[in-house]
């Protein structure tokens, strides 16, 4: 195929060519509607969200798509029939630059195709980052991909220049990495993690120890203050939800991510061809089965509320998984334990501890604080449970307030059936009070 005739068609191919990427959310798109308020962005600045919850626009482009990989996966694999495009580092410093003084973004992420050596590839990243921060003066976010293969030298480098970097690890096992990306390793892609966990702690300990300047500012270098995340597909191969979050707990236990990204596999069909052999058939819905599509969605949602489990609730992997391989498509996972767990309840909300608080279906970290700190000067009502923050459509069945019940934990299957989202409607629910 002819690649872009001119920048805006290549901006569109490039930032296409990124959003199956996890680590942004949603996709701008370009032009203003007439007689109305407010305008849409440009194509390539997607939203991301802040651990404290603040949303940011993002400039979300590969430096190129041209790849020679050929994950089966991929919408960007060697032996797609797609556009392709590069970047120079000057045309990528130029229109970050714009669109940063123009407000459409707050910050830049930047990922790649493996368009040569692993560390040329890298070396292109680099070298738009340290332009940025060198020559045009942005100071804004950075979030580098680390292409696998990669040296640690570049790895250093990047960190840097970069607020976040990520490796994705893409599947969950080295036998599907083997079987629909097999250019890629796990034990490369793990190395390159490793080494970012080991120059942050080596950063961090530097900056520990060198005297700091006035303002309170460190004379040591700061390395990707953002940390590091990584990417999983869902969908693609055939593990379980056991696995995935297991490898998931190891993640953050071993490296110390800030996040792990789950994305649904989206398929990826060429006009009137087959999808590739390589995936299984579970993995193949063709254009028009919603069901399927609908249900690899659900699944990430529900691996997105179990990764929360994990980070702020201190539920192991074992916990969320103890009784099924996979996360229950209609109810999630904290009051799928509940349900399995009723020997825990009802829990005395006046009296428990923070920690069992968290145990609560419809009790967010946050209102459990509020909790903790509410009951030092009153004992709490159900009136002044709500204002607080619970939700007591969930906790009702699991919580009492100075011995009183709104409802009794004695029938889990009429809990359940009221409980469940089967309708789809609680895909809306926050993830952060469930």
């Amino acid at each position: 195929m002819n690649g872009p005739e001119n920048m805006e068609e290549k901006i569109a191919v490039l930032a296409g060519a990124a959003k199956y990427d996890a680590s942004c959310a949603s996709s701008g798109s370009g032009g203003q509607r007439d007689g109305s308020f407010g305008m849409n962005v440009p194509a390539g600045v997607c939203h991301s969200w802040t651990e404290d919850g603040r949303c940011v626009s993002l400039l979300k482009v590969l430096f190129s798509n041209v790849c020679r990989f050929d994950c089966a996966y991929c919408v960007n694999r060697a032996s797609a029939d797609v556009v392709r495009a590069s970047f120079t580092v000057r045309e990528l410093v130029d229109l970050t630059g714009e669109f940063y003084r123009r407000n459409y973004i707050e910050g830049l992420f930047l990922s790649s195709g493996i368009f040569a050596d692993p560390d040329v590839v890298m070396e292109k990243l680099i070298e738009t980052a340290r332009t940025l921060r060198t020559e045009a003066g942005y100071g804004g976010y950075i979030h580098l991909k680390i292409i696998p293969g990669a040296g640690e030298k570049l790895i250093r480098e990047a960190g840097l220049w970069a607020d976040r970097l990520s490796a994705n690890i893409e599947l969950p096992t080295d036998k599907s990495l083997q079987a629909l990306a097999p250019q890629k390793s796990g034990r490369v892609i793990l190395g390159a993690m490793a080494d970012f966990s080991a120059l942050s702690a080596q950063y961090e300990e530097d900056r520990r120890q060198v005297k700091f300047l006035p303002q309170g500012r460190s004379a040591a270098p700061s390395f990707a203050p953002a940390g590091q995340s990584t990417q999983l597909v869902v969908g693609a191969s055939g593990e379980d939800d056991r696995q995935i979050v297991n490898l998931s707990s190891a993640l953050y236990r071993k490296f110390s991510l800030r996040r792990v990204y789950y994305s649904a596999y989206s398929p990826v069909v060429p006009s009137g061809g087959l999808p590739d052999p390589r995936l299984p058939e579970s993995a193949d819905p063709a254009p028009g089965q919603r069901g399927a599509s609908q249900r690899l969605l659900t699944r990430e949602h529900r691996l997105y509320q179990a990764d929360w489990l994990l980070r702020f609730y201190h539920f192991s992997a074992a916990e969320i998984l103890d009784k099924s391989p996979n996360l229950d498509p209609h109810l999630d996972p904290k009051t799928v334990w509940a349900l399995n767990h009723l020997d825990w309840f009802p829990m005395e909300i006046n009296s428990v501890s923070y920690e069992e608080l968290l145990r609560v279906p419809g009790l967010g970290a946050r209102t459990a604080r509020r909790i903790v700190e509410s009951r030092r000067s009153r004992s709490l009502s159900f009136d002044s449970l709500r204002r607080i923050g619970a939700v007591l459509k969930r906790a009702r069945y699991f919580i009492t307030l100075n011995g009183a019940f709104i409802d009794r934990p004695d029938d889990p299957k009429r809990i359940r059936r009221l409980l469940s989202d089967q309708d789809g409607a609680g895909l809306q629910l926050p993830l952060f009070e469930f």
